[in-house]
């Protein structure tokens, strides 16, 4: 039986991972380690590894990281506490291959005790660019101390090995969260409004916004553009996903939270969804605002309008459903109202989602396991691109 350790940090990362975990947890010649970490074990962002449980997948560990900090400083400190705890837990279980999804400080100091314990390391999602966020140097870092890389588009494939990384070992399988689209099945209207206490009414837009990571401190301002371009739009229904444990993302947070209750009537802020109720609400939405990589990766297979704001997600392969604006409040407004108008849904009703993969989830596991049938060589050769 070979050992596969499944590292997930966060509620997104998890309902992404999830049809990897299922297959590898129901193989009968693999044996599942899911190490769970970050925001799934704080009480501020929901205690999420709750989910997983109910989900019924064992957790092999769960790696405290997280302090009461979203500085830059405390952030690192964090860090420090989890390239401990993943040291401990790779030197008393020795997997076989970690698997790691993106580029979150979680994978990687998890890649890092990976890579010191000398375990192969498998990577989904490499190869992106999103030249706003450390996220961009921390997943061509995990790139280049892993063995196996998923990538979901061809682009990001032949960024992989532009990186130096070996032809035969990089593979185009599409995207998870696609797939979970296709092959999840969604709750109706009246489940998911009796499940989360909200109506749908139109128009109705999904935000959800995170920190810039490579701005200093300009979360609060930006935000609030958005926010006063939502004010002036008082027949909007807005449901807020809150930001992640990223720094400021707790300025992002308090002010959902302050402007939700001042507009309780057409609004509802969520910690967590779950990958369910997120999937099942978009169904019902007319558009998605903000800068997350759902809005870029998965929102495009429901046919409804992306605004992609400001530069954390800038140099992604997007869609043509996907309107990319500044931070300011006019680009905004602008944008948003292209999205809302029924001239650009008519335009991206035929559109392909650039993320659409054929069997991804099994794809992965198949190529772990016959990369661990002939064994993998820690020691790898740089590919030259000439």
């Amino acid at each position: 039986m070979k050992k596969i350790s499944i590292v997930t940090g966060t509620r997104a990362e998890y309902g992404l991972l999830k049809p990897v975990i299922e297959k590898v947890n129901h193989a009968g010649t693999m044996e599942l380690q899911l190490v769970v970490t970050g925001m799934h074990l704080s009480p501020e962002f929901g205690l999420t590894y709750r989910e997983i449980e109910q989900d019924g997948y064992p957790i092999s560990a769960k790696i405290e990281m997280l302090l009461s900090s979203d500085t830059g400083v405390g952030v690192t400190k964090s860090m420090g506490v989890a390239l401990l705890g993943f040291a401990d837990y790779f030197e008393r279980n020795r997997p076989d291959i970690v698997v790691i999804l993106g580029d979150r400080y979680e994978a990687l100091m998890a890649a890092t005790a990976a890579m010191m314990a000398r375990i192969p390391i498998a990577h989904i999602h490499g190869g992106e660019t999103t030249e706003g966020a450390v996220d961009e140097a921390i997943r061509h870092s995990i790139t280049k101390m892993s063995h196996l890389h998923f990538t979901a588009a061809e682009a990001y494939r032949n960024r992989v090995i532009q990186l130096g990384e070996q032809p035969q070992n990089v593979y185009h399988v599409g995207a998870l969260g696609v797939e979970n689209v296709r092959s999840v099945s969604l709750l109706d209207r009246k489940t998911l409004e009796d499940a989360i206490q909200f109506t749908f009414r139109s128009p109705a837009v999904m935000v959800t916004y995170h920190p810039v990571t490579l701005e200093n401190k300009t979360a609060g301002e930006q935000f609030e553009n958005l926010l006063h371009v939502i004010d002036r739009h008082k027949e909007l229904q807005i449901i807020f996903t809150k930001a992640n444990a990223d720094p400021d993302g707790r300025v992002v947070n308090r002010m959902i939270d302050d402007y939700v209750e001042k507009n309780h009537t057409r609004c509802a802020a969520f910690t967590s969804l779950g990958q369910l109720r997120y999937l099942s609400a978009l169904q019902f939405c007319d558009a998605v605002a903000g800068n997350s990589s759902s809005g870029i990766i998965e929102v495009p297979s429901f046919g409804i309008p992306t605004v992609d704001i400001g530069d954390r997600q800038r140099g992604r392969v997007s869609a043509e459903s996907v309107i990319h604006c500044r931070n300011e409040e006019a680009d905004i407004e602008r944008a948003l109202a292209q999205a809302l108008s029924s001239e650009f849904r008519s335009q991206i009703r035929d559109m392909k989602n650039p993320y659409e993969g054929s069997h991804t989830s099994q794809r992965i596991v198949e190529v772990i396991e016959e990369a661990l049938n002939r064994g993998i060589e820690l020691k790898k050769k740089f590919y030259d691109w000439n």
